[in-house]
């Protein structure tokens, strides 16, 4: 049986070679087309196309399914399409290219956290499960019927970038599990079941940190948007990047105002809302490279308050 793969970013490459690794036979690669990169916006490939290039795989390279894609698709004679994090939503003139169906990993267990960003907006949230669900695409935006869902815990102190990782191992495993089945025609597919809700990419203005806020909130913040977009405060008209926080729950220091940093116990905390303290990890001030909060601190003078 012949596959189609639609992927973009780096996490599906991850799929892809477990895909090959188990035996199937990827017949093209359908991903998005060069987008600029970098300061210079210099136009760059997706990192799956650059995987199929070097695999030697055909490359489609589409932002839409046009008549003239839709030849192209349709000559690969591929039988069905796994799709992970391809960023496309798919019409039926689409959908119908594949005889036996498109068959998308969505990276939470639906229909909570539909769209583009489920892994942050789950950590945001501060939920400590998760999962990754198969299911056959139809024109909504993930809203199609689940094949299946492998569950999955979220670890204390996991940022967005460490569960992806963890999660595109359980995606692999899944879609080589379900793949007999859907090749025979044998698998069962239910509706979803539940509220739906829904998983946004967060803009660099969700990603700063109010600290009149708790510091629970914060520090699922600073995880959640860990490396994209980032957290940030401000301290002195200048932004300040916040890599790594948690919650501190020892014995409070000296009452002090929101957003104020103070050293207690060897630690550099900020006052919350709700008399809660963030401790600060690692930093990058503007135009500087990252640091612990520690060396960050020790360089300042004087009543350090961030916004």
């Amino acid at each position: 049986m012949k596959i189609l793969f639609a992927g973009t970013p780096a996490i599906a490459v991850e799929v892809l070679d477990g895909l090959l690794q188990s035996g199937h036979e990827v017949v093209g690669i359908l991903t998005r087309e060069q987008a600029p990169f970098g300061r210079k916006k210099i136009l760059t490939a997706s990192p799956v196309s650059n995987r199929g290039t070097d695999l030697g795989i055909p490359v489609i390279e589409a932002n839409k399914i046009s008549i003239g894609v839709a030849e192209i698709i349709r000559g690969l004679g591929a039988d069905l399409a796994v799709v992970v994090a391809y960023g496309v939503i798919l019409k039926a003139e689409a959908l119908d290219l594949m005889p036996l169906g498109w068959y998308n990993l969505h990276f939470s267990a639906l229909p909570k956290w539909r769209g583009a960003a489920p892994v942050q907006r789950t950590i945001e949230a501060g939920e400590t499960e998760t999962g990754v669900t198969l299911f056959k695409l139809d024109e909504g935006m993930d809203s199609g019927p689940v094949v299946a869902i492998a569950p999955a815990q979220i670890h204390p102190n996991e940022t967005s970038d460490d569960l992806l990782e963890r999660l595109g191992k359980v995606a692999t495993s899944l879609i080589n599990a379900e793949l007999p089945g859907l090749f025979a025609g044998t698998t069962e597919v239910k509706p979803q079941e539940g509220e739906p809700s829904f998983a946004t990419k967060p803009t660099r203005q969700e990603a700063h940190l109010n600290f009149v806020l708790k510091a629970k909130v914060l520090a699922n913040r600073v995880r959640a948007m860990n490396s994209e977009p980032m957290a940030w405060c401000n301290l002195d008209g200048d932004s300040l990047r916040v890599l790594e926080a948690y919650e501190y729950l020892g014995s409070a220091p000296e009452d002090l105002e929101i957003g104020v940093v103070t050293k207690h116990e060897q630690r550099v905390l900020v006052r919350c809302g709700d008399n809660t303290w963030l401790e600060l990890i690692r930093v990058q001030p503007s135009s500087k490279n990252e640091m612990s909060a520690k060396d960050w601190l020790n360089g300042k003078s004087g009543l350090v308050v961030l916004s």
